[in-house]
Formats: structure tokens, C-alpha cells, sequence
């Protein structure tokens, strides 16, 4: 018995988990993820079965069993970047913790074998890129700790090449972990870490009467291409940040991780929390339109598509008589590996138009089903210059295109824009200049921008001038939320003394009636006290001042 199943699953253990099945649609990856799920589960069982003989007879490995479990964590995660669902992040995280706590991989220093370290410190980078959405911070940084010391001794016993790109590796999780401007302490000094996603409560909720659309977010494009920003394992701050704004908060480890051995991946949740979404970081043109059309295709009845584009501006050249929606530039898409007639394109005629960037015209076939934009770049403006062709609901959420020069510095650890639908709190702080705050200070804070946003959710639906679209997305959660956190950005930086240009103030398409939001005399005097409340009044302005837009 023992000997056929090491003949039929040898393919498997010498290959590893092998996942180049195409990334998009929701259906045809299922079964062959089916499968494998179902294979390493029986191996898992039989290895518990039959240890005794597998360790005395066939000389099985302690560092063989923490494979399995890695191949089977790793085929966890996967499965939640293809339906987002965090139940299965959870389950990933329980495989990889008892891996480390049961030593999986301890013996491996031991052996003179290269490729097996490798294996170790390709399980911790996988650990800590699930810890790292499951917000564990303070194990994060003893991993990291831990894979440091894993990879000093790896290139002190053997001359390998790649000693650069682990040493690479540890300082982009090193800067990932640093890239949140403002720590929060408790009474000890210590930094207490929060969670950012949805939370039970965590929305104003409709209020009898009003008259909003019934689409729900369903599919979600989360692009991001912004040159020098902190990333790790193809994941920029930015993404990891609208990804977690897009989740609702996990149920509780305790309730729902099972111990390794009690498998059950073919068991999908009743219904789906999250919207699905696709991750591409530095995606070609290509690869870009492909995943959209495989959204657009597969969008049920009354469902929404979000486009979130973090990435650089891409300008036009010069001026037309005629302006179109290929006249204004975009923001840039990969060029590495796009090419035409087999070799990459050294330059263009000025009169041509940027081939490797994301136009507004070329959203247009899209906008024939619900879409929801937000585009944080330095040229996010051309996006305002829309045509809404197919009269369904289309809003862009546009970034400020210019930054006081006190605050550019700071954008390799993530866009302000990003970072106030992220988590408001911690973007008015940074904008303040502020980089630390109390916990207790913290809840207070948080507490009245519930009560600001219940206000906003107000204005919104109760504006008599505001375009339809916006009330159409008001009825789902995400969208209410990104909404109601985007006016209260533009109403901050608004009033913010550094913030003179009106490049600097946030644009939307269509245009919100200011009157009713963004300049609204009781959302301007929720800023002003909450500035008050941390102590930095000083750095607004009256609510009443005139600013020339």
C-alpha cells in the first residue's frame, strides 16, 4: 500500500502545487483546484495513518510532512485570492502556524542541501504574506525576524546567487510593515495594531425612506503601478490597503480554523461576503483588458464592477482641435512584455497616441453594465472627461493630482487618497503631522466620525441636486462607505491650510453639488472639531473661507 502511493504521488511531491491556470473567470479553474485539494488531502491522511511505518521503513522526514502542509496552506491562500473569501485565508494561516509550531522544518539546517532551506524560506515569505492580511503585525515582525536569521545562515553555508533577492525580500517587508504613517499606543507604549476592513456596524445604515439602488458590488479590478511605492510579493501598500477596504472582517480564528488533517475544501460558504476580486500588479495592456473583459462577461444581474487604478500618470503630448477620450492621456500599463510584430515599440509619432496606457475611451465598452471607478494617479483628472454612453450608473472617484511639497516625500508608503478611503482616521492624521496618538484618543476620534458619517450618508441621499448615479451605489455597503469616506477627504483637504491648489482637492464623475457635501457648513464644522479634538485646529481654516477652485 505504502509503495503505490509513493509511486502515484511522486508527480506531485517532485512538481510542487503547480497554479498556471488562467487567473480569470470564476468557474473553469474550480475543478482542477477541486482535485488537487482532494489529493493532497488524502496524502495528508494517509501520512497520519500510517507514520509509524512511512518514519521506520521509508525514512519519511519531518521536513517531507511540512511540504505536504505547505502545498496545502499555499492552495488555502490561493483559493481566497480567487474567491476572496477570508474564510480560506484563515484555514492557510492554521496550516502555516502549525508548521512553525510543530519545527516542520527544523531539521532542514542540518542537511547539506540547498534547495531544501529554499523550500523553508519560500514557506516563511508565504506565512508572512498571510499574516500580513490577517493584520497579525506583532507576529509578522517575529517571522521577519526569524526568516532574517534563516537567511544569514543560508548564504554563510552556501554561495549562492539569489543571497540578493532574499535580502531583497526582507526589506520589502520590512518597509511594508513601516508604511503606515501614525502608530497608535496603548497605556504600556506599545503599538496596538487595528483592523480596517468592514465591520459588523462599521456602515451607516439606510434610513427608512430613502430611495437608493439595489446593485451590490460583485467583481472588483484592484490595479497597481506606481513606480518606487513599498510593495511585497506583487502587492503595493496601495492594493493591500482597497483590498482590505473591500472585505468585511473575518469571523474569529478560534470559530472557524480547523487542525491540519480535517480538510474540507470542496465546502464553499453559503453566500459570498466579499466582493471577488482580481489583484494585477504592473499588468500589461493586455493582460489588463483581459481581466476586465472576463469581469464584464461573468457580472450577474445588478451587480457593480469596480475599476481601482494605483498607478503612474501618463500625459498627452500636445493639443488637438478635437479633444476625445484618447486626447487626455491615463495612467500607464506594463511595457515589458507587450510588443508588436515581435519587437517592443522605441517611439512613437507625437501625433500617435500612448499605446501602454490605460485611456479613459478605453473603459468605454465597459460602462454598458454598472461600473464604479477610482483612479488614484498623477493625471486621474483625465478620467472626469467621460461620457456616461449607455445611460447605466457610472461614478469615477478621482485623486488630487498635486501634493504640497510637505507631503510628496511621502508617497512611497502609499497615496493619501488611498489611504483616506483605507482609513480615514490615520489619513487626517497624517496630514496633520501627526505620527502617534494615544488608543484611548484613538476610540474617541473614531467614535465621532461614525456620527460624521452617519451626517454624510445623509447629505448625500437627501442632496436634491446630486447626480442619480451616486444614489444608485449608495445601497451597497462598500460602495456607501468609499463614497461617504471620499466626501469626507475632499471636505478635509479642503480646509486644510497646506492644501491652496485646486489640483490638490479630489474630483468625482459626476461632479458632487459641493453645497450639499463636500463644502457643506456642517461637514466643514465635524473637521473643525474633530482638528480640535486632536489638537490641531491650527492647521485649518475657518469654515466659512472662500477658496478659488
Amino acid at each position: 500500500v505504502v509503495e503505490g502511493w509513493k509511486v502515484s504521488l511522486s508527480p506531485i511531491m517532485r512538481e510542487g502545487v503547480r497554479l498556471d491556470l488562467p487567473q480569470y473567470g470564476h468557474k473553469q479553474w474550480q475543478s482542477y483546484f477541486g482535485r488537487t485539494f482532494d489529493v493532497y488531502t488524502k496524502l495528508w491522511k494517509f501520512q497520519q495513518q500510517h507514520r509509524q511505518v512511512l518514519d521506520n521503513r521509508y525514512g519519511l522526514k519531518r521536513w517531507q510532512i511540512g511540504e505536504v502542509a505547505s502545498k496545502i496552506g499555499q492552495l488555502y491562500y490561493h483559493y481566497y485570492l480567487r474567491t476572496s473569501e477570508t474564510s480560506y485565508l484563515n484555514e492557510a494561516f492554521s496550516f502555516y502556524s502549525a508548521i512553525r509550531q510543530r519545527s516542520y522544518y527544523y531539521q532542514v539546517n542540518k542537511e547539506d542541501r540547498p534547495e531544501l532551506v529554499v523550500k523553508k524560506l519560500r514557506y516563511y515569505a508565504r506565512y508572512i504574506v498571510v499574516c500580513l492580511l490577517l493584520n497579525k503585525m506583532d507576529l509578522v515582525k517575529v517571522l521577519v525576524k526569524e526568516l532574517s536569521e534563516e537567511i544569514e545562515d543560508y548564504t554563510q553555508r552556501f554561495n549562492t546567487e539569489d543571497q540578493l533577492e532574499w535580502n531583497l525580500v526582507l526589506q520589502e517587508v520590512a518597509a511594508f510593515v513601516e508604511a503606515d504613517p501614525v502608530v497608535v499606543l496603548n497605556d504600556e507604549n506599545t503599538v496596538v495594531f487595528t483592523s480596517n476592513r468592514l465591520q459588523e456596524g462599521g456602515v451607516p445604515q439606510l434610513e427608512q425612506g430613502m430611495v437608493v439602488g439595489q446593485l451590490t458590488l460583485a467583481d472588483a479590478l484592484i490595479i497597481g503601478n506606481c513606480n518606487n511605492q513599498v510593495k511585497f510579493s506583487e502587492l503595493t501598500i496601495d492594493m493591500f490597503r482597497i483590498l482590505q477596504a473591500l472585505e468585511r472582517e473575518p469571523v474569529n480564528l478560534a470559530t472557524t480554523t480547523s487542525k491540519p488533517g480535517t480538510l474540507e475544501p470542496s465546502e464553499k460558504p453559503a453566500k459570498r461576503e466579499n466582493p471577488h476580486k482580481y489583484l494585477l500588479y504592473k499588468p500589461t495592456f493586455s493582460q489588463l483588458y483581459t481581466f476586465l473583459s472576463a469581469s464584464f462577461k461573468e457580472l450577474p444581474a445588478n451587480s457593480v464592477l469596480l475599476v481601482y487604478l494605483s498607478a503612474t500618470g501618463v500625459f498627452p503630448t500636445g493639443r488637438l482641435d478635437y479633444e476625445g477620450p484618447y486626447d487626455f492621456g491615463g495612467v500607464l500599463t506594463n511595457t515589458n512584455r507587450d510588443v508588436v510584430n515581435g519587437e517592443t515599440v522605441q517611439k512613437r509619432n507625437q501625433a500617435q497616441k500612448e499605446m501602454h496606457c490605460l485611456h479613459p475611451g478605453d473603459l468605454f465598452p465597459f460602462t454598458r453594465k454598472p461600473l464604479f471607478v477610482i483612479v488614484d494617479s498623477s493625471n486621474s483628472t483625465a478620467y472626469k472627461n467621460f461620457t456616461n454612453l449607455f445611460g447605466q450608473p457610472l461614478v469615477c472617484l478621482l485623486s488630487p493630482t498635486v501634493y504640497p511639497k510637505s507631503m510628496q516625500d511621502q508617497s512611497q508608503r502609499g497615496s493619501l487618497f488611498t489611504l483616506f478611503l483605507y482609513c480615514p482616521l490615520l489619513a487626517f492624521l497624517s496630514v496633520c503631522g501627526l505620527s502617534s496618538l494615544r488608543q484611548g484618543l484613538w476610540e474617541k476620534a473614531e467614535e465621532f466620525l461614525h456620527k460624521v458619517y452617519r451626517d454624510i450618508g445623509q447629505m448625500i441621499t437627501r442632496s436634491q441636486a446630486i447626480d442619480q448615479a451616486f444614489l444608485q451605489f449608495y445601497g451597497d455597503e462598500f460602495l456607501r462607505l468609499l463614497l461617504i469616506r471620499f466626501v469626507f477627504c475632499s471636505a478635509t483637504l479642503r480646509l486644510h491650510k497646506l492644501f491652496r491648489e485646486s489640483r490638490s482637492f479630489p474630483e468625482s464623475y459626476p461632479q458632487l453639488p459641493k453645497q450639499d457635501t463636500v463644502e457643506s457648513s456642517l461637514l466643514q464644522k465635524h473637521v473643525l472639531e474633530l482638528a480640535a479634538m486632536l489638537d490641531v485646529r491650527s492647521l485649518f481654516w475657518d469654515g466659512t473661507l472662500d477658496v478659488n477652485y
